[in-house]
This record gives structure tokens, sequence and C-alpha cells, in this order.
């Protein structure tokens, strides 16, 4: 999926809007993002070293779980997270890197899904967390 298609599924916009592009693989959603240097979390974050905030790696992995979701996402599903557990930072992320997700449904539960999911730069981790979302619909 490219960016356009990925807004058919999600609800966010620029500049919230963390994916470049998506797939699902063997099960699993992997997702990239190049930092551009750009991004608006970045600016001040910090001056003269910017550094992705680690809340924004979260959100990076949260967005690339959705895809799991495409198929409830594109009936009216909205996501919202309910948890985030077992957050690990192993590397800094900066302007120039591209930043791969990979996410895996672990369960279900009604409305619940639980996911786990790894980001990487050049293969080395630089975020990884065990989350859940809720899938509420958004047309009420």
């Amino acid at each position: 999926m490219n960016k356009e298609e990925i807004k058919n599924i999600l609800p966010h916009r620029e500049p919230m809007l963390l994916l470049d592009e998506a797939e699902l693989v063997d099960g699993e959603a992997v997702g990239r993002l190049t930092i551009t240097g750009d991004e608006y979390f970045v600016q001040g974050h910090f001056p003269g070293n910017p550094v992705v905030p680690g809340v924004i790696q979260c959100e990076m992995l949260a967005q690339a779980c959705c895809v799991l979701f495409a198929d409830e996402l594109s009936r009216g599903g909205m996501p919202l997270y309910t948890s985030l557990d077992k957050v690990r930072f192993k590397r800094p992320v900066r302007p120039g890197d591209t930043v791969e997700m990979r996410c895996r449904l672990t369960r279900s539960r009604g409305a619940f899904r639980f996911c786990e999911g790894e980001a990487r730069v050049d293969g080395e981790t630089c975020c990884k967390a065990s989350m859940s979302f809720a899938l509420v619909d958004q047309r009420k």
C-alpha cells in the first residue's frame, strides 16, 4: 500500500500519518517510514542533535499494527490504543533513517486486538512493544 491507500484504512492524516508504505507479508504487517528531518517532532527534539521521540516511535508501530485490521477499519472501525506494554528503546532514530516496522497479531477478543511490534533501522532494533487496541465504530 502506498500512502494514499493507507489513508483508506487509517483515520490519520498529515502530520500524524506515520507510514510511507505498508504491506502484509506472511501474516505480519510491514510498514516503512523515512525520517526526513522536516517532521514537526524532530524540530526541537533536540536542536543540533535531532532524535525521533519514543512516543512517536510507538505511534509508528501502532499505525503499522492497524494494517492487520484493514478489513475492519475499511468498514468504519477506528483503532484506539488500550495498552502499551513492555516498551523498549534500543537505539535512536534520526533524520535520514528509514524505519521498518513489523507487527503481528497475537490474539483477538471481541473488539480488542493484541499485537507485538518491532521497529528497526538497517536491521537494528530501535523500538519494540506489546500493544492492544479497541476497534470502535467511528460512525457513532
